[in-house]
């Protein structure tokens, strides 16, 4: 394993924040959306957040299968793992951020909840250097 590749992909979410998600529909395909790391450890997991009536909410208490993938022309990391809603309002307060008052009255609206993916494989490709592995 390369560790500083690792740190690297751990950097990149921290800068980038914005990813895609995809997870699996209930007909069994894949089906990707866009979402914004609230905090994350490293690689190791993160958070974002979004409804419980949402699309991804329904598609995650289908199958709590996800991929998360971070891109742009100078690197693609890629993280699969699996995927939980998170309703405690400890936590739900703890992950709020300014940007989510358009969507939801507040960290203690009964529909806004935390999403967190925990990594379980990655796919690098930073600074030329590609690397496959798992947590």
């Amino acid at each position: 394993m390369n560790s500083e590749l690792i740190r690297k992909a751990g950097e990149i979410i921290l800068k980038q924040r914005n990813f895609v998600l995809t997870l699996i529909d209930k007909d069994g395909y894949p089906s990707s959306s866009v979402a914004t790391v609230s905090k994350a450890d490293g690689v190791k997991w993160l958070t974002f957040c979004s409804g419980l009536g949402s699309n991804k909410a329904n598609r995650t208490r289908n199958n709590n299968r996800a991929c998360v993938c971070f891109a742009s022309e100078e690197y693609s990391v890629s993280f699969s793992g699996d995927i939980e809603i998170i309703t405690d309002p400890d936590v739900k307060k703890e992950m709020w951020y300014e940007g989510l008052e358009g969507h939801f009255k507040g960290y203690e609206d009964p529909d806004y909840c935390v999403f967190k993916f925990t990594t379980k494989r990655y796919s690098l490709f930073i600074d030329w250097i590609e690397e496959k592995g798992e947590l």
